[in-house]
């Protein structure tokens, strides 16, 4: 089987980690012929990707209508001649459905990572416009395959593939105080942490607003922010509004958001929306409780009281008492704790997440030459 993986960039984000484990994994189990291809441009996994021996071809995509990546993508796969098209995200599904003409000889699988509200209403055109070229749409969580049957999407052409979650090995005291003390913290300090991009959907505003209240509830607590974006100044500002700031720790964007997990005690996530978040996948498989709104994406991972808490959207409040109560009760945080990394090992490993793709692909292959998208 040839398999080709169409993505926008190969950036250090979540949709591009998930597209690496699974091309690597994939590669490592199988004897296919596996290339990805970035539209727009390459990115720190393609290092990771032709490292593991896997071709990356990047088209070069300009403009958000670039007549030019498209030939270039057209002619690439007319000479590459795949048995599955799979595209990741909005631009790389709507180019590569687009490229492929209206009767490919090969099959289009497309992956949508997030309950997609944020989309105008010509993307969203574009995308019932494209449900005819699509023989499988793949989504990581039940909200996102829900939301796009709505859009239009036969239910019998969907399913859910979650992320897969490296297992870290058990978590290190001392890598823990390596963290503290390049975080600058004192002995003995306990942790909360966002790791994430800084974007207003996060709702990091409210969590520091939250932070503000824990910290007076909880002594010697701490507020670890890693990642970068558009609202870093203001949080910066709302730390010092807060005066909080001298307990607050802005350490960037991190290459790999996983090692930080040693070094944390709870985590939280206040988004509006998610697909499901990468960054609270990797600190449950690392035993790391979490306080995390309460939305569909991430009712699926957390379990209340079982492995952390869900606080209503918005409910700033809440995310204080709910953390107190978890930081504060030592035996409930060792239960959380162990329950969190058992439910990621054993529903949510790399392993199953690789072998379900692999199920996908190879009964799309087994099919009928007439496709769903012919039938539509």
């Amino acid at each position: 089987m040839r398999l080709t993986l169409l993505t926008p960039t190969l950036d250090q984000s979540g949709a591009e980690k998930q597209l690496t484990l699974l091309a690597c994994g994939l590669k490592d189990t199988t004897s296919w012929d596996i290339d990805v291809v970035a539209l727009t441009r390459g990115g720190p996994y393609q290092e990771v990707l032709e490292n593991h021996g896997i071709r990356v071809t990047v088209i070069g995509k300009r403009f958000r209508c670039d007549p030019s990546a498209w030939w270039k993508l057209k002619r690439y796969l007319r000479q590459t001649r795949p048995d599955i098209l799979h595209t990741w995200m909005f631009t790389a599904n709507a180019y590569g459905r687009l490229a492929a003409g209206p009767n490919p000889r090969f099959k289009i699988v497309t992956s949508e990572r997030c309950v997609d509200s944020w989309k105008a209403g010509w993307q969203l055109r574009i995308d019932r416009m494209l449900i005819k070229r699509t023989d499988h749409l793949l989504a990581n969580s039940a909200p996102v395959a829900e939301f796009y049957q709505q859009v239009g999407y036969p239910k019998e052409t969907l399913s859910v593939i979650s992320n897969g979650v490296k297992i870290p090995s058990p978590r290190n005291l001392e890598l823990r105080q390596q963290l503290h003390a390049k975080w600058n913290l004192p002995q003995g300090a306990r942790v909360v942490a966002h790791v994430g991009r800084l974007a207003r959907q996060k709702r990091i505003d409210h969590l520091m607003w939250s932070f503000q209240q824990l910290q007076q509830l909880s002594e010697n607590t701490y507020f670890v922010i890693a990642g970068e974006g558009p609202e870093r100044a203001h949080l910066e500002d709302l730390a010092i509004r807060y005066t909080c700031d001298h307990l607050v720790r802005f350490v960037g964007h991190q290459p790999n958001g996983a090692t930080l997990m040693d070094g944390i005690d709870l985590f939280w996530l206040g988004s509006d929306f998610e697909g499901m978040s990468n960054s609270l996948m990797e600190a449950m498989a690392a035993g790391v409780p979490a306080v995390v709104s309460d939305i569909p994406a991430n009712r699926e991972l957390v379990i209340p009281e079982i492995t952390g808490e869900l606080f209503p959207l918005g409910n700033r409040t809440a995310v204080a008492q709910l953390s107190d109560r978890i930081l504060n009760n030592s035996s409930k945080y060792q239960l959380m704790s162990e329950a969190s990394a058992k439910r990621m090992r054993t529903e949510f490993g790399i392993e199953q997440m690789v072998t379900r793709h692999r199920e996908l692909y190879e009964r799309l292959m087994n099919t009928d030459q007439h496709s769903a998208r012919e039938i539509n």
